[in-house]
């Protein structure tokens, strides 16, 4: 999997591009490539020029790449925040985000739904639970999700698998990072009754398995290590158990920490691919640029 960073400022600059690293999915020699897939995720978009500039200037590196992506894996996080803002802001990000991407945007698109995405679960307001727009309804319309925020698609022998990350935690006003038993059901079904000689793809927002997650804040000052459970999966032990009843799984992308890593477990790539935004449009967040991921699968 390559990495592609790109420089914005509130003035159109050059790109600058680098390769960070290759998933082993790429390195597999004297084996025909079948997908060639773009990965997006942690926008973060507002009204605002920095953002405009910056989101520009990606779709134009990825629509003038000689090798174009078979298509774009937008893994959420797509507007600053729904969570905690009231709904004439949300309707700003939103139209921004539709004008300035969805709009522009040339390739076949799929859909992760973000934490950020989601509308009125930090406003710990109870009235808003009767609005139709509350909580993932706004964000499935918009991208598209009507039908499900959890599914899969069969590409050029490849199934690859959406999953729905932010799990709403009722008692405090928050998400964790989980899927809910009827979720985990579909996955363990969906997984079972794919072919075990077609190899298998996750998309999800928030990490199932990310070293990243250590390095993103002070978690090692108490002395303990403290990882909250909305930063990387909480169920990862029973995903990976699942997993590992199916060699087929080759690789979990997401995004949601800004930080970029991969690491091999158990035989699968889990890759956490770095933020659109970088550090929320105001530069690297850490030693992590602005960027987008490119990967091949044969």
């Amino acid at each position: 999997m390559k990495r592609r960073n790109f420089i914005y400022s509130s003035v159109l600059s050059a790109l600058g591009l680098s390769a960070v690293g290759c998933s082993n999915i790429t390195k597999q020699e004297n084996k025909k490539r079948v997908l060639r897939i773009a990965h997006i995720t942690d926008m973060h978009l507002f009204p605002d020029d920095i953002p405009k500039n910056g989101i520009a200037k990606l779709l134009e590196e990825l629509h003038g790449l000689e090798d174009k992506p078979d298509f774009v894996i937008n893994t959420g996080d797509n507007i600053m925040d729904s969570l905690k803002r009231e709904k004439d802001d949300v309707t700003n990000q939103w139209n921004f985000w539709k004008e300035n991407f969805r709009d522009e945007i040339k390739y076949e698109l799929f859909n992760c739904i973000g934490n950020h995405d989601v509308w009125g679960w930090g406003l710990k307001n109870e009235a808003l639970k009767t609005d139709p727009l509350y909580g993932k309804t706004w964000a499935k319309k918009m991208l598209g999700l009507e039908n499900g925020t959890y599914y899969s698609i069969d590409r050029n022998g490849w199934k690859i698998i959406f999953l729905d990350s932010p799990f709403y935690e009722e008692n405090d006003h928050a998400y964790t990072a989980k899927i809910d038993d009827e979720q985990f059901a579909w996955l363990e079904n969906t997984l079972a009754e794919t072919n075990k000689d077609i190899p298998v793809m996750i998309a999800s927002h928030i990490p199932i398995l990310s070293p990243s997650v250590f390095f993103d804040g002070e978690n090692e000052k108490s002395g303990n290590w403290k990882i909250p459970g909305s930063w990387m999966h909480i169920d990862v032990r029973r995903i990976k158990n699942l997993l590992a009843k199916h060699p087929n799984v080759k690789l979990a992308i997401s995004g949601h920490v800004h930080l970029a890593d991969e690491v091999k477990y158990l035989n699968v790539d889990y890759v956490c691919n770095g933020a659109a935004c970088g550090g929320w449009w105001e530069g690297p967040y850490q030693e992590f640029h602005p960027s987008y991921a490119l990967t091949m699968a044969v």
